[in-house]
């Protein structure tokens, strides 16, 4: 009988060496050791943000105005679109107007910043509507709360013309909330006696100006009545269109009952 070798415990496998079991009691968990730290993809790398160069301001447009017979700081800057108004454009051409801003005489030379150059008469433009906008539905009627009455929606905010007519309709709307007598016949009748529509007129020969206290404005009104009796919510400024007419009605409604009344000098 040959004699018996010595036993010899088999070797592991290296791989299940590299088993690892996890867990305590019952089954456990084997958890795999290799290729473990390679096992992370590499993220990907986001592109670096495009640096974008402000755009260059516009210079605003300019021109030189040579005034002509029968033109006011305001009727320039209204055709030209001046922002700012004749105020902005008086200040840029005191040096050339003087100190008075009625007084500037046909052949004078205004610069006119900001100016519309190539085209100085308004014209009245519209956008073209969208075409998505013929397909929609027509609007509902507002439903009516618990009690059956319909709620009023709040009306857009009313917008009046930059000329006589729209000064007259916005005073006659200010005047109706502060409770200020007055008609449009009865303002427009009178504007046209004082300024003839001008609300730069001045008046610089009468007392008043000889008083130091120039009668300005649509309805002539002095600066002290125009201070005593300005109405709030409106420019403190007597050459104003609105503020002028709204402070001479309420001086009008004070003295004479309403301007409807004056029918001259007042």
């Amino acid at each position: 009988m040959p004699g018996r070798g010595t036993h010899r415990r088999p070797r592991k496998n290296p791989i299940t060496r590299g088993v690892v079991a996890a867990g305590t009691g019952g089954a456990a968990l084997a958890l795999p050791l290799l290729g473990a730290v390679n096992a992370v993809a590499a993220e990907p790398q986001s592109a670096p943000a495009a640096h974008v160069l402000p755009q260059a301001a516009q210079p605003a447009k300019s021109l030189t105005y040579t005034v002509t017979k029968g033109d006011t700081l305001y009727r320039i800057a209204d055709t030209y679109d001046v922002s700012g108004g004749w105020k902005q454009l008086y200040k840029d051409n005191r040096s050339v107007v003087g100190d008075n801003p009625k007084l500037i005489h046909p052949g004078l030379k205004l610069k006119v910043k900001g100016a519309e150059a190539a085209a100085p008469e308004k014209k009245a433009t519209t956008s073209p509507a969208p075409a998505e906008s013929a397909a929609k539905p027509a609007a509902q009627p507002a439903a009516k709360p618990a009690g059956g009455v319909a709620q009023a929606t709040q009306a857009s905010t009313k917008t009046y013309a930059d000329n006589l007519d729209g000064w007259i309709r916005e005073a006659l709307d200010i005047m109706a909330q502060k409770g200020i007598p007055g008609s449009y016949d009865g303002i427009h009748r009178n504007i046209m006696r004082e300024s003839s529509g001008n609300p730069l007129a001045i008046n610089n020969w009468d007392s008043n100006a000889v008083a130091g206290t120039p009668s300005k404005g649509l309805l002539q009104v002095i600066d002290p009545t125009f201070a005593a009796y300005h109405v709030d919510g409106t420019p403190f400024d007597p050459y104003d269109p609105v503020a002028n007419i709204t402070a001479a009605c309420n001086y009008a409604a004070d003295r004479y009952g309403s301007i409807d009344n004056v029918n001259g000098p007042y």
